[in-house]
């Protein structure tokens, strides 16, 4: 308080009650902070518990949601091994496809662009989790395995599918698609290969420079190379080159705004996506403990309880929404669910898996071994052909699928060697 030449100094009692009034004010705003945290912390909870409807019962896969209480009471190790996977993966087949459905609704408050890099993110968000779970325990074959696994059936099961029941829906003409961006997708699948290709040739033909580094370090810059490779596709995708992306369909339907319906919020998508994550997680390192135990349990490989079935169970959504939208003609929307989620996987999760590998002390590299970087290889080659021409009949997705069958038989009477690589 200023002092005016000639006047009295203030007293004590009014310095005391200026000074009690400034508390009264500072404990004001720190009562009005907190209750404002409190009512933002209960409107969220409320509106949380308003959309348990549309997030949970909006889905015909939520009857599997039972499997998760039972999937938590048998890790405690009340079930077997075999029980606990089983519960486990058909736990998360519904519930990774909230997360989609959450996703999508944030998307409508953030903007095309990041609404793309959303998707992009959590479309294969189930998979980091697991393999971030399976990194930790260093299972780096399970992690390399459960990926391949993802990319064959995408590529292979998923797009044969889609193929087949929409050429037997549309049997007297050839369903077509935009080729241009199904060729762009099949070069970075392309380059996919040549960064798996490489590790796996050095390794095999034991010509490292340095026995046991050389390979890991190779891997780690060829990760941080198809990392850089896939947000410029991204850039490509949703900023340059975007009218080339927008499916032709989706302009002619956009009476359709039953399936584009604004059902939650933004905070509510955003805590609906922390619960949905977290359950994945918990999941998820329930269904990594079990699968070596389920293995012994039925006597089956590893390889193809990686490569198979994990893959075919927990993309059961993936493969229904591609499915019917060849069934409704919109081919392109249909390649982007299964060659796109490939991408993802191929050029994004994979060296996302190197890299976080590295401070981890996890020696994740990209050697994925010569038999199954070889069934990647002809698997890109094949349906790299398939996409070329821009059409689709029911006679090209029974191609594809019995290439999986075979593909399938394969990986149960192939033997996988223990990991070898440096520091596993």
């Amino acid at each position: 308080m200023a002092l005016v030449e000639g006047a009295s100094p203030p007293s004590d009692s009014t310095l005391l009650r200026n000074d009690s009034y400034r508390n009264d004010a500072m404990m004001g705003s720190c009562c009005n902070r907190r209750n404002r945290l409190r009512c933002r912390m209960s409107r969220l909870l409320t509106c949380i518990s308003r959309s348990i409807c549309p997030v949970l019962f909006g889905t015909k896969l939520n009857w599997l949601m039972l499997c998760v209480p039972m999937a938590l009471i048998g890790g405690q190790g009340l079930f077997g091994h075999g029980w606990v996977f089983v519960l486990s993966l058909l736990g998360m087949a519904p519930l990774a496809e909230r997360l989609g459905f959450v996703t999508e609704q944030l998307a409508f408050y953030t903007g095309s662009t990041v609404g793309g890099l959303l998707n992009a993110t959590f479309g294969n968000a189930t998979e980091m989790i697991i393999c971030i779970m399976a990194l930790r325990k260093k299972m780096i074959r399970v992690v390399q395995l459960s990926l391949l696994g993802s990319i064959l059936s995408n590529m292979l099961l998923v797009l044969g599918c889609a193929f087949y029941f929409g050429g037997l829906k549309h049997p007297h003409k050839d369903q077509k698609f935009n080729k241009v961006t199904a060729q762009v997708s099949a070069s970075l699948l392309l380059m996919a290969v040549m960064g798996l290709l490489f590790p796996a040739v050095l390794h095999a033909t034991g010509t490292e420079l340095q026995i046991g580094k050389s390979e890991l370090v190779l891997s780690r810059f060829s990760s941080i190379v198809m990392l850089v490779a896939y947000i410029s596709y991204l850039y490509f995708q949703l900023k340059s080159h975007r009218l080339l992306y927008d499916s032709e369909d989706a302009v002619e339907n956009d009476g359709d705004s039953d399936e584009d319906e604004v059902l939650l919020g933004f905070w509510t998508s955003i805590g609906w996506l922390t619960i949905l994550t977290l359950f994945i997680s918990i999941l998820s390192e329930y269904l990594v403990d079990a699968i070596e135990g389920a293995s012994t349990a039925w006597n089956v490989p590893i390889a193809f309880i990686s490569v198979i079935i994990l893959p075919i169970v927990g993309n059961a959504a993936e493969h229904a929404s591609a499915i019917m939208f060849a069934l409704k003609d919109k081919l392109d929307i249909s390649l982007g669910v299964a060659i796109g989620s490939s991408t993802q996987i191929s050029m994004f999760v994979i060296p996302f898996c190197v890299v976080i590998g590295w401070p981890m002390r996890t020696h994740m590299d990209l050697n994925f071994e010569l038999f199954e970087t070889a069934t990647l290889f002809i698997t890109v080659l094949v349906v790299a052909l398939m996409l070329q021409e821009g059409t689709a009949n029911y006679f090209k997705g029974l191609m594809l699928i019995l290439c999986y069958l075979i593909v399938g038989a394969s990986f149960f009477v192939h033997v996988d060697i223990p990991d070898k690589h440096p520091g596993s």
